[in-house]
């Protein structure tokens, strides 16, 4: 089997290892570990990274790994990311990491408003990859009296992490030194054990290369589901078309489950996205809402047989503004063990929504002010996805 960016959309890659990442220690922990162990090259991609504790702790663990020999990667958003100062970004680069803006406001040279970098990516030697919702900052980190928020990642192994090497290679836009070779990734992959093979596939969102693989990894997952269906979503606001087809495939009897926030980090989402229960109830969807701690993962189960997970919301900014990429794996045990997590959580963590806890809990004001920011986050939308293209 050949390696490389897949030719169609729909081609999985097999020979992977996968595992679920839940937030917090597990997932910086095994961050830490990708990066001690590279020899050759990393690739980290983050929509925000935060000069604080827990960005600190990553960012020495990158120097060391340019001690080592190690060529270093660090692309960010050039707006969620404007936090860090100038001093840490001077450190990283006096000490050999390469470090680059994702479309830094002002000072591009394209107008892109709205075009972030949403990725949450690592790839280390093209073998090694996690992809998920999780940012590098402390809120996304198990700090002493603070928990981390609810997210998660996957942990692959495989050839679908050498697609997510090119993808960040690409994504650098100029000339870097290919240091790994096909052969090591070809050993590698080859050594899996047939008994672990996982199918595969990485998939992206953008906009401007009109590329919408992950809207229509969902739009998959509708058309054939036959059972159920599980989404845990950060900010679920599904526009008309997603709707749609969330209706089409109740109407076929298909079980829907979404597991949202409760407590949330940006309340005007939070009350656009009440403004929908009505539909959602009236729909026959079973709503969730989950109380520990603000909810950011973003993932989806079908049929105990295909599973996604990344940075992508069910909602208008990752289908038409944002920069997404998730990881699609087409596994049964995998997908069971993912809808028992899912279950767990439910069970545990989550408060269900009713109509009679609903209707009791929404006086005439509060479903006007849900109104009015339900439309307001429609209107940015459209602030977002405007754009002009400069002639190069």
């Amino acid at each position: 089997m050949s390696i490389g960016i897949p030719k169609t959309a729909s081609e999985y890659t097999v020979r992977n290892r996968i595992k679920l990442i839940h937030g917090g220690r597990e997932y910086f922990d095994l961050l830490l570990k990708l990066i001690g162990k590279a020899k050759k090259v990393i690739h980290l991609q983050s929509y925000i990274y935060d000069d604080d504790e827990t960005g600190k702790q990553v960012a020495e663990a990158l120097i060391q790994a340019v001690k080592r020999g190690v060529g270093v990667y660090l692309h960010v958003d050039g707006y969620a990311s404007q936090i860090i100062s100038k001093k840490f970004i001077a450190e990283l680069k006096e000490s050999g990491v390469n470090f680059k803006w994702f479309e830094p406001l002002f000072k591009s040279r394209h107008f892109y408003f709205g075009r972030r970098m949403h990725h949450k990516s690592v790839v280390a030697d093209g073998i090694y990859s996690l992809i998920g919702g999780i940012n590098i900052c402390n809120r996304y980190n198990d700090i002493p009296g603070k928990p981390a928020w609810l997210d998660m990642a996957l942990y692959c192994e495989g050839e679908a992490s050498f697609i997510v090497h090119s993808i960040c290679r690409t994504m650098w836009g100029k000339k870097i030194p290919e240091l790994i070779s096909l052969k090591s990734i070809e050993e590698f992959c080859n050594a899996i054990p047939e008994n672990e093979f996982h199918s595969v596939r990485i998939r992206q969102n953008d906009w401007v290369k009109r590329k919408t693989e992950i809207w229509k990894s969902y739009f998959d997952m509708f058309n054939h589901a036959e059972k159920q269906i599980t989404i845990m979503c950060s900010y679920f606001l599904p526009g008309r078309e997603f709707r749609k087809l969330l209706g089409k495939a109740n109407k076929k009897g298909v079980k829907i489950t979404v597991i949202l926030a409760g407590p949330s980090d940006v309340m005007i989402a939070k009350h656009a996205e009440r403004y929908l229960y009505d539909w959602m109830l009236e729909n026959n969807i079973e709503i969730y809402e989950y109380q520990e701690t603000v909810l950011h993962a973003k993932i989806a189960v079908s049929d105990n047989h295909w599973v996604t997970v990344g940075s992508y919301n069910v909602n208008n900014i990752s289908a038409h503004a944002s920069l997404e990429m998730n990881m699609d794996v087409r596994n049964k045990a995998f997908a069971k063990e993912v809808e028992n997590e899912l279950e767990k959580i439910l069970n545990d963590h989550c408060t269900r929504i009713t109509k009679e806890n609903y209707i009791s809990d929404t006086n005439f004001l509060r479903r006007l002010w849900q109104r009015f920011c339900y439309g307001f986050i429609n209107n940015i939308l459209n602030l977002f996805t405007f754009y002009f293209k400069q002639e190069e």
